[in-house]
């Protein structure tokens, strides 16, 4: 009993760390001068896929992290409402700001 209260308190402290790592407020102020909230939401969907719909599309995949930068970072097109256009990237180039964004995403 005691080494399964050790082991739980340890995978809390993980967690708890990991989130505490993650600036919430600087992720929110990339993304709305980004202009992503246009067309995301953290839980509803818009015209884009909110990113709670992101976030369970990932879980657990080892390629998620990969995959949401490139889709941030490198102006791919994209099907809306059956055209194609632009989706475009972040508007900044700091690492630190996208992997901070990233994380923000796939942490809803």
């Amino acid at each position: 009993m005691v080494r399964f209260a050790v082991v739980a308190l340890a995978a809390g402290l993980g967690w708890c760390t990991a989130a505490a790592g993650q600036d919430v407020a600087q992720a929110e102020a990339v993304l709305k001068k980004s202009g992503c909230m246009k067309c995301h939401a953290v839980s509803a969907k818009k015209e884009g896929p909110s990113f709670k719909d992101v976030a369970a599309k990932y879980k657990g995949k080892p390629d998620g992290v990969a995959a949401v930068t490139k889709q941030i970072t490198t102006n791919p097109k994209m099907k809306v409402d059956g055209r194609e256009e632009m989706h475009d990237a972040l508007k900044t180039k700091s690492e630190a700001e996208i992997k901070n964004v990233v994380a923000y995403i796939l942490s809803r």
